[in-house]
């Protein structure tokens, strides 16, 4: 089994107010397959596969106040010296470190901006077992208006190192972690602090046709950039997500 070193993007789920619409609209999408949770606890917590592996999961909002998205979970091994960490930093814990029966251990948070991410600190569930492969998880991207005091932040926490690159006007930023290229940070003057989570499709332009045949939108056409092609779209429910045909 492949070992990741904490600070590692290692899972996504989404949060939706009707889990079996969004069951539909994604298995249509990417061709996942879906495990539900037997549990009563679990509230129907869905887990997608994509060749047998888990590589993403579904389940119900926490409140009606919460809009549907997808949360990135950065591995950790200790998730009270995470929560401590993120506190330090600047951060806010927006849900402490619990228990998630016996699949492991999870927490929520914000960062210095207010971008919310998550935690999991593995049980029985390691998290996703395929990356970077169609239909699973290839990039994570904060889009922030302070992206100095990001880096800071990520790498107070995680331990990620930066690395600015010039995309035409805008500096872009790629984080790493142990030396492998995790994510990337795009400033903005315009939005809310967020994280995206990046799908890995073998054609953006097929899929960002697709996906309007099943009830979703495109937000951003499909467009080139050096790591490669990308688009942003949205389910019916009004998540975002991205997908990536990375070079």
């Amino acid at each position: 089994m492949t070992t990741h070193a904490p600070g590692t993007p290692i899972w996504v789920d989404l949060g939706t107010p009707d889990v079996e619409s969004a069951r539909q609209f994604y298995e249509a999408l990417f061709g996942w397959t879906s495990t539900v949770a037997t549990e009563p606890e679990a509230g129907g917590y869905t887990t997608f596969n994509k060749n047998g592996k888990p590589v993403a999961a579904v389940g119900p909002l926490q409140n009606e106040a919460q809009s549907p998205a997808w949360t990135t979970y950065l591995l950790t091994d200790d998730s009270e010296a995470t929560a401590a960490k993120v506190e330090a930093a600047g951060g806010k814990v927006v849900m402490p470190p619990m228990d998630v029966l016996r699949y492991g251990r999870m927490a929520v948070f914000m960062d210095h901006a207010g971008a919310v991410f998550a935690t999991w600190q593995p049980g029985t569930m390691a998290g996703a077992e395929l990356f970077d492969e169609p239909g699973s998880l290839a990039w994570i991207e904060l889009t922030t208006g302070d992206p100095e005091g990001a880096k800071a932040f990520y790498g107070d926490v995680f331990g990620w190192t930066s690395e600015d690159i010039k995309i035409g006007p805008v500096s872009y930023t790629t984080w790493s972690l142990a030396g492998k290229p995790i994510g990337g940070l795009m400033p903005t003057d315009d939005l809310a602090p967020h994280w995206m989570v990046f799908f890995a499709v073998t054609d953006p332009d097929a899929t960002s046709v697709a996906v309007k045949k099943i009830g979703g939108t495109a937000s951003v056409p499909p467009t080139d950039m050096p790591a490669g092609r990308f688009a942003v779209l949205g389910d019916p429910a009004g998540a975002f997500f991205a997908i990536v045909k990375r070079t």
